[in-house]
């Protein structure tokens, strides 16, 4: 689609001082994807030249906000992670032409519930690192950076440099489950377990408004793992909209959190 309201884009590294009207484009498959009336500049960040993903000295992961999905699967092939990280890439049920430019780091932006990007990150420890409009930094973990159903802690100007997925989550066994209404529809239930020497985690997304992480020191057995979702997520936290109901989504959820009880707990 058009945005022709825009006037300019922009160059980060020689762009005046953020102004109300301004957006950053990364992959720009959200941007143009429907009216943007309120935009007149956009600041391109393809031409910061990030590498799409860094291992670090640690061994963690770094993936630059710029870094597509094509991108992130190939290093997933590359380097023999083709198991969650694979799953969640493939989450997005779209066409080559959407992989080739969506990003990571507009799939976290954009915090819609069912932002498997976001599933992944939240499930596997990640932190994201945000840059400020006067130069500084900070960094939080990804479930407390998007707080609602398109909603997230990026104040206007703010930027998401990157996502950083420790390696101690990234040697963990895992285990994968979505359900869509349609066969090629938008996920309506994402949930990920997680299993190592530090214990069993639990990943609800895209049934709820934001992601949710349940750890245990070892797999819980059913009442425990039950309790704790119906203490953790409020009647209100359950997503509603034509991708599935409530009700749905709530059943698929606890379906499936059992069944990757089940599954890890055997490996134990």
């Amino acid at each position: 689609m058009d945005l022709n309201t825009v006037t300019e884009v922009l160059d980060p590294r020689q762009a005046p001082p953020w102004r109300p009207g301004d957006a950053w484009l990364a992959g720009g498959t959200y941007l143009f994807s429907e009216p943007q009336p309120h935009l007149r500049r956009l600041v391109d960040l393809g031409r910061f030249g990030w590498p799409p993903v860094r291992r670090l000295a640690d061994g963690s992961v770094e993936l630059s906000a710029t870094c597509t999905i094509t991108e992130l699967s190939r290093f997933a092939a590359r380097d023999g992670r083709t198991g969650l990280i694979e799953q969640c890439c493939r989450a997005f049920l779209a066409s080559f032409k959407i992989w080739n430019l969506a990003t990571v780091g507009g799939n976290l932006c954009n915090a819609l519930p069912a932002g498997p990007m976001i599933s992944l990150a939240a499930a596997l420890e990640g932190t994201v690192r945000l840059t400020t409009r006067d130069g500084g930094a900070r960094r939080l973990p990804v479930t407390a950076f998007v707080t609602g159903a398109g909603r997230t802690v990026l104040a206007p100007g703010e930027l998401l440099r990157s996502v950083t997925l420790p390696a101690a989550a990234l040697a963990r066994r895992t285990a994968f489950r979505q359900a869509s209404l349609h066969g090629l529809g938008r996920s309506g239930v994402l949930l990920i377990g997680t299993l190592g020497p530090e214990g069993f985690t639990l990943t609800v997304t895209a049934s709820t408004v934001r992601p949710f992480r349940f750890g245990f020191p070892a797999p819980p057995d059913e009442r425990e793992l039950r309790e704790a979702l119906l203490g953790g997520i409020s009647p209100q936290d359950w997503f509603d909209d034509l991708h599935g109901l409530p009700q749905w989504r709530r059943h698929l959820s606890f379906r499936f959190a059992e069944e990757i009880r089940r599954e890890l707990g055997a490996a134990w």
